[in-house]
Formats: C-alpha cells, structure tokens, sequence
C-alpha cells in the first residue's frame, strides 16, 4: 500500500479542486475516505486470507465499494452540495485502489471485486510499498516509501494545488 500521508495527500488536493470555501467538513471526509480501505487489514486479525474477496485490498479497494461509501456519505453529510461530496468521495476512495496498484508489492487490488476477484497491478509500480505497523514505517524501508510518494504522489498534487492557485490568482 501507499502510506497514509500520500493517499491523504490525495484527498486533500480532489477537495481543493471543487473551489469552494465551505467543505472543511468533506475535506475531512475526503482525506478519511483515502485511508479507508485499509481497514481491511482486520481481516489478518480474524483469519480471513489475503485474497478472499473481503482480504486486504479486496472488497473495499473496489470500485463498487467506492460507489457505495460516496452514495451514502453524499446522502447523509452532503445534503446541500450532494454533487460535490459524491465526485470528491468517490474520487478520494477508488485513488486508494489506484494508488495501492502503483505499488512495488501485494497482490493486486480487487477493482471488480464483487462481480471478479481476480487482482490488478498498473504496468507502473513507481510507489514503494509500505511496510505494515507502525514500527516498521519508520524504518529505511518507510523512508523509501516516503521518498517515493514525494516523487509519484505529493508533487503532481502539489503542482495540481500550484495551477489551481495561479489560476484562481488570475481571475
């Protein structure tokens, strides 16, 4: 998987980009929803193996997964702009799949997992795959995670916030 800080990352600039100054609370959904997914790794704990659809970046790296975070926190959070939290929910949550799928490890990642369980890598895998618990992060194993998500992930979203901004500067 990425690191928390480059999914969040993600989140925080697809937020960023609805230019509206009011979404403090979706941005906070928005970053959530990056880090969401790996709420499978419960699945270690209770036995259920890796690539059982409800293993790690199964059911809920899927697109339908997305689909049904973004509904209901668009129905329930996002009453008065339910366009905006769909598009930035759903965008936040399948980037974790995406981003976990330009990883240098795993098994792939269940886009289609309820209808196809078979697992998926992108052609690139740029991004170092990060080390499960807290302990092994900070390791140089999660210094080359850090290295590598400045390299694929925070710099395109900091050149992303940099257009933004000079664009909203010339207006």
């Amino acid at each position: 998987m990425a690191s928390i800080f480059g999914h969040s990352a993600v989140g925080y600039t697809l937020t960023k980009l609805m230019d509206n100054k009011n979404l403090k609370w979706l941005l906070l959904a928005a970053v959530f929803s990056t880090i969401l997914p790996d709420f499978d790794v419960i699945g270690f704990k209770l036995g259920i193996p890796y690539m059982h659809p409800l293993g790690h970046r199964g059911f809920t790296h899927s697109i339908l997964f997305a689909l049904l975070w973004a509904l209901l926190l668009m129905r329930t959070l996002g009453r008065q702009n339910k366009k905006i939290w769909f598009l930035v929910i759903f965008l936040s949550t399948v980037s974790h799949g995406i981003l976990d799928a330009m990883t240098t490890g795993g098994r792939g990642i269940g886009f289609f997992i309820l209808f196809n369980n078979d697992r998926f890598f992108f052609p690139f895998q740029v991004i170092k795959v990060s080390p499960l618990g807290f302990k092994k992060f900070f390791s140089e194993w999660g210094l080359q995670v850090i290295f590598s998500e400045i390299k694929y992930v925070l710099l395109p979203c900091l050149l992303i916030l940099l257009i933004l901004y000079l664009f909203k500067k010339s207006r």
